[in-house]
């Protein structure tokens, strides 16, 4: 075999080596090269001071337990106080942290005249914050039409304001001390469309914009690292808290969390992520994947199959049934 064949051999072979890659990929491809050949998450963040908010329950929650358990000292905030002991327990119960590692506070992100006071807490408590997690936030579960504009009011208040003050704060900290990282927990959906949840993948858009900003502001602070993590369906209780068309109605319907990518190794990827300090990463199985791929490469095509795949969802939804397993299932009708 001549030079020119052995290399078209071998071109083929790793191109056909990508694409089986590709088509079992949990997560872009950047991503799943630093899982691999990149720094470790109990190398990078043992020791470091997290906090991170909505920690009572689902993705927060179980970063709680994954980081302390390599070691990092955590500050856990979100509303509910007795839920946020709950999860301080039981991260003694898994780790080798002493409590003074684990500050309980308790936190509004609607509240934003209480982010200066919280954020001198924790400086006090620990003496410095060396990761802060934006992780708090609500979903949508409703129609354009059919939701009034103070849902939308609401959402962005939370989800993006909320979010912006609390970084504000924790930022000027980490500019004093020229080191630092700042994790938003986006949305895939904060990159391509998504029916039912204009409002949230508007806040996640919103959020992109504001980070990808900052991130050229803070040239001049080359330690102090942003990094967007975009997952798709991930199991956890983010629906069952999700905006209506009305603000003070409740999500009510029950939806299956089997088909999503389990909540454990979500957060094992973004913690790679965190250790690897990428801008920006995705997380999710496929087809979700392939469509951001094909959205932001060839987005008339990623439209086309997006709105097809939406179809079925959205008269799901209509007949009161679970929206959320409309891409995996044929449609149900009664």
């Amino acid at each position: 075999m001549d030079f020119i064949s052995l290399l078209c051999y071998f071109i083929l072979l790793y191109l056909a080596v990508q694409v089986v890659r590709f088509i079992v990929a949990d997560a872009d491809l950047s991503l799943m090269w630093a899982e691999f050949f990149g720094q470790k998450p109990e190398k990078k963040l043992s020791d470091a001071v997290v906090w991170i908010t909505g920690a009572s329950s689902g993705i927060g929650e179980e970063l709680a337990y994954q980081l302390a358990k390599i070691g990092a000292k955590l500050v856990l905030s979100a509303r509910r106080k007795n839920e946020l002991e709950r999860v301080k327990q039981r991260c003694l119960e898994c780790s080798r942290l002493q409590e003074n590692n684990l500050l309980v506070l308790p936190l509004d992100l609607n509240q934003r005249e209480t982010h200066e006071e919280a954020t001198k807490r924790v400086i006090q408590h620990f003496g410095r914050i060396d990761v802060l997690v934006n992780n708090a936030g609500r979903s949508q579960r409703s129609l354009f039409v059919d939701t009034q504009v103070d849902v939308y009011k609401a959402i962005m208040d939370l989800n993006y304001l909320g979010t912006v003050s609390i970084t504000k704060n924790v930022l000027s900290h980490m500019m004093e001390k020229r080191k630092g990282q700042i994790v938003n927990l986006s949305s895939l959906v904060g990159i391509v469309a998504a029916p039912l949840s204009s409002g949230y993948s508007a806040s996640k858009h919103a959020l992109h914009g504001f980070f990808d900003s900052l991130t050229a502001e803070l040239l001049e602070y080359p330690e102090i690292n942003i990094v967007n993590i975009c997952p798709g369906p991930v199991q956890s209780s983010i629906v069952k808290n999700a905006f209506c068309e009305d603000v003070s109605k409740v999500f009510e319907t029950c939806t299956d969390q089997l088909h999503k990518m389990p909540t454990a190794r979500c957060v094992r990827l973004m913690l790679v992520g965190m250790a690897n300090n990428l801008p920006e990463i995705w997380i999710s199985d496929q087809p979700y994947l392939f469509v951001c791929y094909l959205w932001q490469y060839a987005p008339t095509w990623g439209r086309w199959l997006l709105n097809k795949m939406s179809k079925r969802r959205i008269l799901n939804f209509k007949s009161g049934l679970d929206a959320d397993v409309a891409y995996f299932t044929k449609l149900k009708t009664h």
